[in-house]
């Protein structure tokens, strides 16, 4: 017996969170829970606000149709569906069939701002390496190269990974890296499109020696149909956003030819709920053991939903809760 149910949440965020300029009060998506003999999947399906092409309503219209075809024995299209839609669907099916293994990858390297004492009691909480995340690029970059600097000389066993959005012109992003000396940059693990133009990033790379990572270069060029990998040389890292990639199949064909290629994957949170991020660490460490996923997003909420994420004491509210807008 097959039933389906579609359920559409909002959950508060923390006040400080900025997603493009724009304040990001709540956080919306949608959450799919199919069953099937008595066993249970769900799926998150959240586009992101400046971020993902569809919008909230885009995805509803597929998720409607999608839901309709697998309730009459049908399986899901995911080719050609919106990335979020594929991704939430796709994890759905896989727990659903019990393929998604239950242990997860919370290890997520952590986000840090202005102090590297309030680092210390998480990186000391690591296993193996100890890497953590700054964003860059809010600010001037030379206020941004003096603190990723003041990180890694205070902290001498520590390995960042800057995000930059896209956010500097070649000039700014030489400006950050004047502030970086040299002997500290290979602690720089990856910087993530430090530049608006990708030749900009990829020539930022040779001249600094600073490494990079594709983020949006990957999500942009992952939509057109003669995409391949090898051709997006020069960078040492993908990241791999599901939300925004598309299906779990998807992804992992992804990260099985970044391996071939010799090329650093990790996964990463596009700021998916408690739910939908539980998800990613249990598909981090089946897919990527080795690699701290990048999922230190669950504080940016107010609230977690469902599935708490372990070690974190925000209110849990249930799914059953939420708004229950389709099902059959």
């Amino acid at each position: 017996m097959r039933s389906a149910k579609l359920y559409r949440y909002e959950l508060p965020m923390d006040s400080g969170v900025i997603l493009r300029e724009e304040r990001l009060k709540q956080r919306e998506g949608f959450v799919v829970e199919l069953e099937l003999d008595g066993e249970t999947g769900r799926g998150e399906i959240a586009p992101l606000p400046g971020f993902s092409l569809e919008s909230m309503d885009d995805a509803y219209s597929q998720l409607v149709e999608q839901l309709a075809l697998w309730r009459e024995g049908r399986t899901f299209e995911l080719d050609g569906l919106y990335p979020s839609v594929a991704f939430g669907l796709s994890m759905a099916q896989l727990e659903l069939e019990n393929q998604l293994p239950q242990s997860g990858c919370y290890q997520a390297a952590p986000l840090c701002s202005g102090d590297p004492d309030e680092l210390l009691p998480k990186l000391n909480a690591m296993t193996g390496d100890k890497v953590a995340k700054i964003k860059v690029g809010l600010y001037e970059p030379i206020r941004d190269g003096m603190l990723v600097s003041l990180f890694l000389e205070s902290i001498p066993d520590l390995t960042l990974r800057l995000d930059a959005n896209r956010a500097w012109t070649a000039e700014k992003a030489q400006q950050f890296a004047k502030k970086v000396a040299p002997s500290l940059r290979g602690r720089i693990a990856f910087i993530e499109e430090p530049c608006q133009a990708p030749g900009d990033s990829f020539s930022f790379a040779i001249n600094t020696g600073i490494a990079i990572a594709w983020d949006e270069t990957l999500q942009h060029a992952i939509r057109k149909d003669d995409f391949k990998l090898e051709d997006f040389n020069g960078a040492k890292a993908i990241i791999i956003k599901p939300t925004l990639i598309g299906s779990v199949q998807r992804c992992i064909e992804l990260i099985e030819r970044a391996k071939a290629l010799g090329i650093k994957a990790v996964i990463s949170s596009s700021i998916e709920s408690s739910l939908g991020l539980t998800q990613l660490a249990r598909l981090a460490q089946w897919q990527l053991p080795d690699e701290v996923p990048g999922l230190d997003t669950v504080g940016l909420f107010a609230q977690q939903l469902e599935v708490a994420w372990p070690g974190c004491d925000l209110p849990l509210v249930r799914l059953a809760d939420q708004s229950l807008i389709w099902q059959s």
